[in-house]
């Protein structure tokens, strides 16, 4: 009997009506490997997220957490089981400075109740901590200004710093560089590497980037119509016939037309003309 994956989902379905966006996909994930999510448009990525994360509850099948099944589990109780969601929109305290987010997430982490005699050691702790993981997104300098305040790409940026805080098992990204300058990108990549370099920790990455694919992945799924169509190495299955037509819009060609010769271009003619001979008038 092999080892029970960290994370499963198995036959997991989502219907809207008559329609079905997440159809029947079943997949493992591993500890310490990071496998991106990748598919065109409506392929249903963001709502088999939302469905292991549990901001939807499944039509069918399960969500499976180290063997154990998920699947009625709130959000909540599902990132205090070690699921850690950054969303493509970004879920802050609007009102409160970016310091004080992350403050949060490392309290909530910490569960630290309201112990007057130790609270303000306590604070003192958790804001040291806060600040730690607001160095490595690069918004030290942005501590006391408010969240709301933010552009977008900060914005994302603390959003990964309040998952950092979280300390998760599983780490799952939503477009995590989506409306980031050029110059914004590689923090988030960064870190991103450094997470998966540790070793323990599983990553889930939903990317549109192939060239972030290419350069994150160990493994790459793809969707299409809710459904899984393909499973494997980044190179093989980006190179796949199915993802060219489905992802990557590539129309492939038949097999006949694939090894239909091109006509060989007609050679102009070097045979020179012969005169016309000159015709004797009629008498």
């Amino acid at each position: 009997m092999g080892a029970v994956p960290l994370l499963e989902t198995r036959d997991l379905t989502i219907r809207f009506g008559g329609h079905v966006a997440v159809d029947g996909v079943s997949c493992a994930f591993e500890r310490g490997t990071l496998t991106a999510i990748v598919g065109p448009n409506g392929a249903g990525k963001t709502t088999y997220f939302n469905l292991i994360s549990g901001q939807l509850r499944a039509s069918a099948g399960a969500v499976l957490l180290k063997g154990e099944p998920i699947t009625r589990l709130s959000a909540p109780a599902r990132a205090r089981r070690g699921l850690g969601r950054a969303f493509q929109l970004t879920n802050l305290f609007p009102s409160l400075s970016v310091l004080e987010n992350v403050r949060l997430a490392v309290q909530a982490r910490a569960r630290t109740g309201l112990d007057f005699l130790t609270m303000a050691q306590r604070h003192d702790d958790l804001s040291e901590r806060a600040w730690g993981y607001l160095g490595r997104v690069k918004l030290g300098e942005r501590a006391t200004a408010s969240a709301a305040s933010l552009p977008h790409g900060d914005q994302r940026k603390l959003e990964v710093a309040i998952l950092l805080a979280l300390e998760p098992e599983i780490f799952m990204f939503d477009e995590p560089t989506a409306g980031m300058s050029v110059d914004e990108v590689p923090v988030i990549l960064d870190l991103i590497e450094a997470i998966k370099g540790e070793g323990d920790k599983t990553i889930l990455l939903v990317e549109h980037k192939m060239d972030v694919v290419r350069r994150l992945a160990d493994r790459v799924i793809v969707l299409h119509n809710g459904a899984l169509v393909a499973d494997g190495e980044p190179a093989a299955v980006v190179a796949s016939p199915i993802v060219q037509e489905a992802y990557l819009g590539v129309r492939t060609s038949s097999p006949a037309e694939a090894t239909r010769k091109p006509a060989a271009p007609r050679k102009p003619s070097t045979r020179k003309k012969k005169a016309a001979k000159p015709t004797r008038p009629r008498s």
